[in-house]
This record gives C-alpha cells, structure tokens and sequence, in this order.
C-alpha cells in the first residue's frame, strides 16, 4: 500500500469517515484509508491548529495505484488521487428494521438507543482489533495460477469492481502466490467476484475450532417472546490478515495481481478464524448467540432485551465491527435465522425456500440431483421418514451410477413426497428442557426413523424427526434386531435433550425387553443393551 499527503483532517463524520482537505476540495475517506502523519526526525505532535486557532489532525492517504494508458503501474501523479470515489455510508440507523407491531414507546427506546450507535450500524465495514487471521501451510512452495479467461464485456466492469474496494481490503500485489478470480452473475445483474482458493485450501492447516450448532441454539428459544438479528457488514473483510500470511491471499486477473488485506471468503479457516472472534467478544452473555457473522439476540421480557441490545452494541463498538443496517431487525416475536422462522414456540421453513422447493424441477443429472436433495435434506428434521422416502433418489447419486438419470416410477413417487412434505408448509415446536420428552421409533426394510415429542396441555407435538437408511448389513437382521437398532440410534440421536433426564419411549413391547434380557446370545444386541443401559 502507498500513502500520498500529508493532508488535514477538517471534519470526523463518525467513528469510520472523515473529511479531508485535498487542496482543491475536500473529499470523505474511510478510517481505514487514513494514517496519522509523522515528520521524520522530528517530534511534533501532529494535532496541530490553524491560524484561527483551530485543531486539526495532519494525516497520510493511502492510494491504489492506477493504471495509466501509456506507462507502467507506479504511483499516481497530481490530480489522480481524486480517481478514488468517497467512501461514504449508503445505509444508516434509519435503515434498521423495527417490528411495526412494537408500541410508540417501544419503538421510541430503540431508537434512542440505535442513535447512540450510529458508527456501528453501517454497510461499510469497520476493522476489528479482536483478531487476525492467521494462514499455516504445511508446504511453502508458491502456487502460481493463471488467471482464468474473462469474457471481453466482463473485463473493464471486473476491474472496475475491484478498484471500487476502496476500504482497504484489496491492494496491488507483488508476490510469488497467485489464484484465479471467478466473476459470477448475480440475480440483481451485478457481479460476484470469487477467489478460487482451493489449491491454496489443500495445504493448509486445519483450524479446530468448532462452529456454533444449530440444534443447540434452537433448543434455548421456547420461552422467548422478543428477538433481534444482527448480521455484520461482510463479516470476513472486518478480519484483517497476518501481515505474514497476506501473501499467501493474492489473485491474478488480466489486469494483473492483487492482495487482500483482509480475510476474502473461501478460505477452508475463515469461518473458525470468525467464529473464534465472536465468540470471545460474546462470552459471558445469556441470550445471545451466533453462527458466523449472524447474531441472536432472545429475551422472556423487554427490559432484558433492551439491556442485552446495549452490551451487544458496546462489545461490537469496542471490537471495531459495524453492522448492516439493513439486515438487522430488532423486537420481532417472530424472526429469520438459519433458513426457519423462531419465535412463539415455534420453528417453520424459511417462506421462500419452500418456494423453491415447489419450483423445483425434475432432476436430470447427478449435480442436479445433488441439489435438490441438498435442498430438501437441510430441512429433513420436519420429514417423517425422510431417509427412507428419498432412498430411490439417494440410490441415483451412488458412485457408479449413470450421470443421466434414469427416472422410474420411485424415482417420481419420491420427489413428488418430498416436494409435498415441504410445500404443505410444516410446523415444529421448539423443545422446551423443563418438560419431559417422548422419543418414537419405528423400523422398516428400508430403514430406521424416529420422532422427539413433548405434550403440551392435551395435545403431543413434535420437535424433530430423524431417518437413517440401512446398510447392506442392517437390511439382513431380524425384524426385532431392526427394532431395537432404531432405539438405540434414536436415543443416541437425541442424546443432547434425553441425557441425564427422564424420559419416554414409545414402540413396541418386544425390541425393549429385548434390551433388557441378561442372557443373550447375540453380541449384538448385547451392546446395545448396555449402550441404552448408560443413557
């Protein structure tokens, strides 16, 4: 990165922007563009004041070197500094989505609140001190990749692209790693750019720290009437990279090489590097969960909720990361998070995945095949014996099978099930862990499934179903050897909720005491028994 100036600081807009004195104008930079100018051999002190007496803060400007028609890249001259647009904020606290249904008073509180936290709330990204992302190869023999052709009507809106990241996250590069860029269309008709990593991914050494569960989360909701999202302006860019390890993040286009100064997406570690971050910055508060850049924020009552918003609120002040406006929404009874719909007791499908469930079309290939039941199994828990429905489809994805599909009367039989099983919108409860539950398992040739319950006044609702296809093995036991394998499975299925605790299992008479008996030949089902025995 080059720094050009000195140049005075006349106005900080806010925590991220300032207006600075260019000479012939003044123009908006982002924090992350300016650094605190220093005369060399000289101690001054650089909070300096004007003729009326007025302070001002002498700073450097950091540049991306343009490149000029005729010349090589350098550093621009005179006037091309200006080529850099002003960054300034496209969204504000005014962005921020209330629940219309709060009362005025309510409403009236967060947005006091929300005026206090205006250099937190913005779609551009801050750059947090809580961490840095740190890459540790196990081979340091330079990739180098070509750049992977560009459509001509592509190139000069890439290039573009790429020089708009004016917040520094993208400088000019030199290294000796170089990856290809991939620019995809998105639906809005602008362009995504994506670093193709994978190579680099290989070698690199895996990070251990674990990413929030979902399940876990979702089981800490039944009794919450207020919830708030906050969702981080481009999570990954607000995480500087080691200085050691920024090498190691470069990509080539025809336009030459760059380097990310902070993390890109792709990296095989960037969501535990994330992860690790966020959750030192929100230890120690009840009620408030992430997974990656999403924050839950879920309270019994509003005065608890509106004290959890302000801790929220400070830590990501302190820790230097800013939100999007508009993708944050505070006071719902009722919000999205992961792909379902919380609140009320209550957990659904996302409304416009099963949209996409119901424009699915027949699969005619693997790949395709892949991604559709990719996208109906990400919602298995709310399908009755799911395993065994899709068997017939899961069965076309088997290695050896032809990349064609060869589409049957099952085949059909089961995607018009599973698209059904979604479209007719299904509806769990939010299990509750003062009450006692109600495991139900069930077997068949195909396979095993199972369903947790929990009774509420009259009525038995479910919280989740579970399926598992058999194996070749397993399709050979006995009809009580089944039985008692889908017990078991259910049991350990649902060993988060039922251990150490009471609970209920209904199924036939004859598996369980199957498990009970002492003397039994069977090795098998032995284990099992012991297995049922600890739990």
């Amino acid at each position: 990165m080059q720094w050009k100036g000195p140049y005075k600081i006349r106005e900080k807009l806010n925590r991220m922007n300032y207006r600075v004195d260019l000479g012939n104008r003044v123009q908006t930079f982002h924090a992350n563009l300016l650094k605190r100018y220093y005369r060399r051999n000289e101690d001054i002190n650089p909070l300096q004041k004007s003729k009326t007496n007025e302070a001002f803060e002498v700073v450097t400007l950091a540049l991306l070197p343009i490149e000029a028609k005729d010349e090589s890249i350098g550093e621009p001259k005179g006037d091309e500094i200006l080529h850099l647009p002003p960054v300034v904020p496209n969204e504000g606290i005014e962005d921020v989505n209330i629940n219309v249904q709060l009362d005025w008073e309510t409403t009236g509180q967060i947005k006091r609140i929300l005026s206090n936290f205006k250099d937190v709330f913005t779609d551009i990204p801050g750059k947090t001190t809580s961490g840095k992302h740190v890459i540790q190869v196990i081979d340091e023999t330079p990739i180098r990749c070509k750049p992977y052709s560009t459509p001509h009507a592509l190139r000069e809106e890439m290039e573009k692209d790429i020089q708009s990241i004016d917040m520094g996250i993208v400088t000019r590069g030199d290294g000796e790693y170089a990856f290809p860029l991939v620019a995809l269309r998105k639906p809005d008709g602008t362009l995504r750019h994506c670093v193709d990593l994978r190579k680099l991914n290989q070698v690199t050494k895996v990070d251990a720290e674990p990413i929030p569960d979902q399940e876990e989360i979702f089981a800490k909701l039944s009794k919450d009437l207020y919830f708030s999202k906050i969702d981080l302006s481009k999570g990954y860019w607000q995480v500087p990279m080691d200085d050691k390890s920024k090498k190691y993040v470069s990509f080539i286009t025809h336009g030459g090489l760059y380097q990310f100064e902070t993390m890109p997406f792709g990296l095989v570690n960037a969501a535990a590097t994330f992860s690790r971050i966020m959750r030192k910055l929100l230890q120690g508060l009840s009620g408030v969960h992430n997974y990656i850049d999403d924050i839950l924020i879920h309270s019994p009552t509003w005065e608890e909720h509106k004290r959890k918003l302000l801790e929220v609120f400070k830590r990501l002040r302190k820790a230097n990361l800013t939100a999007k406006p508009t993708k944050c929404f505070i006071g719902y009874d009722e919000i999205e998070f992961l792909g379902h719909l919380i609140g009320r007791g209550l957990v659904k499908p996302k409304p416009d995945k099963i949209e996409a469930v119901k424009r699915a079309l027949r699969p005619k290939t693997k790949k395709e095949l892949r991604s559709f039941l990719g996208l109906v199994g990400y919602y298995r828990r709310f399908i009755p014996d799911f395993a065994a429905i899709a068997c017939p489809l899961t069965d076309c994805t088997k290695k050896g099978a032809p990349n064609k599909i060869i589409w049957g009367e099952s085949q059909e039989r089961s995607f018009g099930t599973l698209k059904g099983s979604l479209i007719k919108s299904p509806i769990l409860h939010l299990p509750n862990l003062e009450k006692i539950f109600i495991l139900r398992s069930d077997a068949s040739d195909i396979g095993i499934g199972s369903v947790l319950l929990q009774v509420e006044g009259e009525e038995t609702f479910p919280l989740a179903f579970a399926s598992k296809k058999l194996n070749k093995a397993q399709k050979g036991y006995s009809v009580t050897e089944k039985e008692c394998l889908a017990i078991v499975w259910a049991v350990q299925k649902f060993e988060p909720y039922l251990f150490g605790r009471e609970f209920i299992i209904q199924t036939d008479h004859q598996p369980l005491a199957c498990l009970k008996r002492n003397k039994i030949a069977n090795g098998r089902i032995l284990r099992w028994g012991t297995c049922s025995t600890a739990i």
